[in-house]
């Protein structure tokens, strides 16, 4: 025990044994300089006869006798020597004073032989002998302050501790996703895989601009997936990045598929095919035209997102609702198309008002707003309408009322008899305009594609954020039974947060079963640590002070991956969980590594690429046609309505004649 009678017994102890040893080197130069301390006059009848007994003892027998005996007691003294350990001594500096004492303390016996007076034989003798013993002290003092066991200064970062063991494994099947990666473990690189095997629990990527989301991850889904036989979704945020592999990976692999997919581009910059997003045989009752009415306007005017309720925000939706349904209504749904929608918005209220009168099923819808135009209630009626109108004002535009009004294609991709592949570009400098048309496609699209007897297939976004879809976290938890696999690219967790708002962000985030992250910061960083779980990791503590060392080591669980970590990862590094099956079990769900890709080869295949095709050769003044035609076919509607509704009596009563 360590208490303090032991140490100073102990202290006792080795102090009487280096006295002992000292005493002995003492007599040794005594008994062999004994000439020279004669000369001195050091010598006495006493020290004479105790010199006698103690040869008698054999403790001079030979030179080396005596000193070995004071080598061996100084020896024994120093096994209990402690001091103040210190972590910059090492035991070379230890063991080259010893080195060196040893060899002054056992060599100095060749001075006895010099031809000299033997004063000074015996002061050289003396004084390399005890410069030789005083060394051996200091190096074996050394020793005992030396620290055995040291903690690693090497790994400042604490790299090396917060490795772990990943999937080595490649687990692949119909519908997988897998990325080669390479992972340090300890000091050594190993090889892995990133096993996405459920893609249909949803995957989301998320990284800094830069980190390499599209190239390391997101392009490797497109081609995977196509060369597995999926159709395809893309929406491209920076046409035609992603729409160019897609096009030419359909190109290399069309013999994979039992129904060769057709591939579409909707582009408004660069016209290629031309599709409707309200067509009629894809809206069977009222909810459908709510649904991409509420769509279309929380796309153009993102701030009512968070104000969904409010009077001024449920309004402009419902006056929407109403037209979209009644062109649904009306012969059939031959003029159902958004261009048709908004320019009908812009017709003078008395018209505009009678038109949708006719219909029963909006009437109710409706109410509101004929009652305030015919109570003359305008300011509040403007209110309700004008945020509606003037939202919509914004998407006309000659292009996108030639590709809104068309029907090159329908949206049901994963039809078993037509497959397809459709790409949809947006443009980073026009992003809230065609942002809101492009939120209007994906989400008639997702209710097409989330259907049972459907082929697989693969819903592919990047930047996220930049469009509005009112159920995506409805689609990634009850579309995985039907076979639809979603792929989302975010930047930060923040950016969904400011653009979904909170809630609906938060339920995105959690729904996710496989995540893959590079680069992010702040929260997303300190969000994703906590859902990547902890590991055992190995501790060390030091403690020096004047009498003592401790070292004490334990293991305790701490983050996989800190955020500090997350915040720092280098272009090409990934962090991550993925999801398994009840059927292919996967362990090592985590993941910190970076993914390998064939940089020349990915080149070379880039640079083989073809440009898509174009489909048709427009001019513009095709489009402008088919935009006066658009504005010509609506005044058409509310003449030939009025007029039928006059030449009925029983329906004369429904024209508003206000302005007259």
């Amino acid at each position: 025990m360590q208490t303090g009678e032991n140490e100073q017994a102990l202290r006792k102890i080795v102090d009487m044994t280096r006295l002992i040893s000292i005493t002995i080197l003492c007599i040794h130069f005594y008994y062999y300089c004994y000439s020279g301390f004669k000369e001195w006059e050091l010598t006495t009848a006493f020290t004479d006869r105790l010199l006698n007994n103690i040869y008698q003892t054999g403790l001079f027998s030979r030179f080396y006798t005596s000193k070995l005996f004071a080598l061996g007691f100084l020896m024994i003294s120093l096994f209990g020597a402690r001091g103040r350990k210190n972590e910059k001594l090492r035991y070379k500096t230890a063991f080259t004073y010893i080195l060196a004492g040893l060899t002054l303390y056992f060599l100095s016996h060749i001075v006895i032989w010099l031809d000299m007076d033997m004063t000074i034989v015996a002061t050289i003798y003396m004084g390399i002998t005890s410069i030789g013993f005083l060394c051996i002290l200091s190096g074996g003092t050394l020793l005992s302050r030396i620290i055995k066991s040291r903690i690693n200064n090497q790994d400042i970062f604490n790299k090396e501790n917060e490795t772990f063991p990943q999937e080595e494994r490649l687990l692949e099947n119909e519908y997988s996703i897998n990325l080669p990666a390479q992972y340090k473990l300890k000091d050594k690189i190993r090889k892995s895989w990133i096993n996405i095997i459920n893609p249909f629990r949803g995957l989301m990527v998320l990284g800094t601009p830069g980190s390499g989301k599209s190239y390391f991850v997101i392009r490797h889904v497109i081609t995977q997936h196509i060369k597995k036989g999926f159709s395809m979704f893309v929406y491209d945020f920076k046409y035609d990045d992603l729409s160019k592999i897609a096009y030419n990976t359909w190109l290399k692999y069309k013999d994979r598929y039992k129904v060769l997919p057709k591939f579409f581009v909707i582009d408004f910059d660069k016209i290629m095919h031309r599709c409707n997003p309200l067509e009629p045989s894809s809206m069977n009752d009222i909810t459908d035209a709510a649904e991409s009415a509420r769509t279309i306007l929380l796309g153009l005017n993102r701030e009512w997102i968070r104000k969904q309720g409010d009077f001024f925000v449920e309004s402009p939706i419902n006056f929407l609702t109403a037209i979209i349904w009644y062109l649904r209504k009306y012969q059939d749904g031959e003029f159902c198309t958004l261009p048709h929608v908004i320019e009908l918005m812009q017709a003078d209220y008395d018209e505009l008002f009678t038109l949708l009168r006719t219909e029963k099923e909006i009437e109710v819808l409706i109410n509101p707003f004929v009652n305030a135009y015919l109570n003359d209630v305008m300011e509040q009626l403007e209110g309700q309408m004008a945020s509606a109108k003037i939202a919509m004002a914004r998407l006309s535009s000659p292009q996108l009322y030639y590709v809104l009004s068309g029907n090159d294609f329908t949206l049901d991709i994963n039809h078993p008899e037509e497959p397809k592949i459709v790409c949809m570009g947006n443009n980073p400098q026009k992003v809230q305009t065609y942002g809101a048309v492009l939120s209007l496609y994906i989400t008639r699209l997702i209710k097409q594609v989330n259907k049972k007897g459907m082929l697989k297939s693969s819903l592919i976004f990047d930047e996220f954020p930049t469009i509005y879809l009112s159920h995506m976290d409805s689609l990634i938890a009850t579309a995985r039974s039907n076979k639809v696999a979603t792929c989302l690219g975010v930047q930060d967790f923040s950016q969904l947060r400011k653009d979904y708002g909170r809630e609906q962000a938060e339920v995105i985030m959690n729904i996710v079963g496989n995540i893959i992250s590079g680069q992010v910061l702040g929260d997303t960083a300190k969000q994703l640590s906590e859902r990547f779980g902890k590991i055992m990791q190995d501790r060390e503590s030091l403690s020096i002070n004047s009498g003592d060392t401790s070292i004490s080591k334990s293991k305790q669980l701490e983050l996989a991956i800190p955020p500090s970590k997350i915040s720092s990862l280098s272009s090409g590094e990934f962090v991550g969980v993925v999801s398994d099956n009840p059927t292919s079990k996967i362990d090592l769900k985590a993941f910190h590594s970076e993914i390998l890709n064939d940089h020349e080869a990915i080149k070379q295949e880039e640079d083989s690429y073809k440009d898509i095709v174009p489909v048709r050769k427009l001019e513009q003044a095709m489009i402008q046609q088919n935009y006066l035609q658009i504005k010509q076919d609506i005044q058409d509607i509310i003449e030939s309505e009025i007029d039928r509704l006059l030449s009925n009596p029983s329906t004369v009563h429904l024209v508003i004649h206000k302005n007259a």
